[in-house]
């Protein structure tokens, strides 16, 4: 089912690392909780802010790589088989030489 018109394989998704991890969470989160993840569960694993998941599932969309739907929460669907998918690596949170008090 995975072929182009002419009997060829189709070309495998083009991603960076980091939206490969960011597609392995989502395809490893659904399968956990049988719900695709809101954008605040992907904001704890990577510990980034709310402004930089957002950007980072805009261009997921825009590579046609996830789709959503407007204005239902938890509806990212992955357009990528999961076996083009890489292992999702342990999130490691960049420490800071900056006290906190």
């Amino acid at each position: 089912m995975n072929q182009l018109l002419d009997g060829q394989p189709a070309a495998p998704p083009h991603f960076t690392e980091k939206q490969g991890q960011y597609l392995a969470f989502i395809w490893a989160y659904s399968q956990i909780n049988e719900r695709p993840p809101a954008e605040r569960d992907l904001q704890r694993y990577f510990g980034v802010t709310p402004p930089s998941v957002h950007q980072m599932v805009l261009s997921l969309e825009r590579a046609g790589l996830i789709r959503r739907k407007p204005g239902v929460a938890r509806s990212i669907e992955l357009l990528v088989s999961n076996n083009c998918l890489p292992t999702l690596q342990p999130n490691q949170l960049v420490k800071s030489s900056v006290q906190r008090y």
